[in-house]
């Protein structure tokens, strides 16, 4: 099988799996955006996605983001940062990323929006939410979001978008994602613009849809495993 073969397999199965969620929720399958995460993948994989009409891309190494963004320019996509961001890395990535799903702290927000000014770009922030206490787990404390993300609403060149999490580890997603839910309805009380939930993955897609995610993000189910690296 070529890979553009198994490439159109696997995008036709998670939309088959993104439609039959949002049936079974009740739920219209535009409402729901999919997110191709590309991390460790070639930029091939990321022009035999876009020519199977995918239009959004997750990156999360800013090196590795940068470059494909550069070898990719020519096509009409939207690049998603969706991993931990160093405030150090900020000015790059908002040459290429018009979204950051992982703001989780003010000193991102702040280099951020000094970046976004520099470049003259707008980029749009969702508050990234912990749902678990794990070391080295990334997002801002619930109790936090509020606070950061009204720091995002006044920021210039950001736009507060709504909010993203990575359900934990081992756990059934399900309750996650419905406090995420909540949490993400207090934000849009408050913004109304920040309408947006990116929350589920390759195996907790259906809950996180269920819960009213508007964003999946999918890697390993079109993709397939990842490349060693190293």
């Amino acid at each position: 099988m070529d890979r553009r073969t198994q490439v159109a397999d696997n995008l036709a199965a998670v939309r088959a799996r993104i439609a039959r969620a949002c049936e079974d929720a009740g739920r219209d399958p535009g409402e729901v955006t999919l997110v191709a995460v590309t991390k460790t993948f070639p930029a091939s994989d990321v022009r035999l996605l876009a020519g199977l009409g995918v239009r959004d891309v997750g990156e999360s190494r800013d090196q590795e983001a940068s470059a494909k963004a550069e070898a990719c320019a020519d096509l009409d996509l939207t690049w998603h940062f969706v991993g931990q961001l160093q405030t150090n890395k900020a000015r790059s990535v908002v040459r290429y990323a018009s979204v950051v799903h992982s703001v989780d702290r003010p000193s991102l927000v702040t280099a951020l929006s000094r970046a976004a000014a520099e470049v003259g770009q707008s980029v749009r922030c969702l508050v990234q939410v912990r749902l678990d206490e794990r070391p080295g787990r990334g997002g801002a404390d619930p109790m936090q979001v509020s606070e950061l993300a009204a720091s995002i609403a006044e920021a210039p060149g950001l736009a507060l978008a709504g909010v993203m999490a990575v359900a934990p580890m081992g756990a059934d997603p399900g309750p996650s994602f419905a406090r995420l839910a909540g949490i993400a309805a207090d934000l849009r009380a408050e913004h109304p613009e920040a309408r947006w939930m990116s929350a589920g993955m390759s195996e907790d897609l259906e809950a996180a849809i269920e819960a009213g995610a508007t964003h999946v993000r999918i890697g390993r189910r079109l993709l397939g495993a990842r490349p060693r690296t190293g």
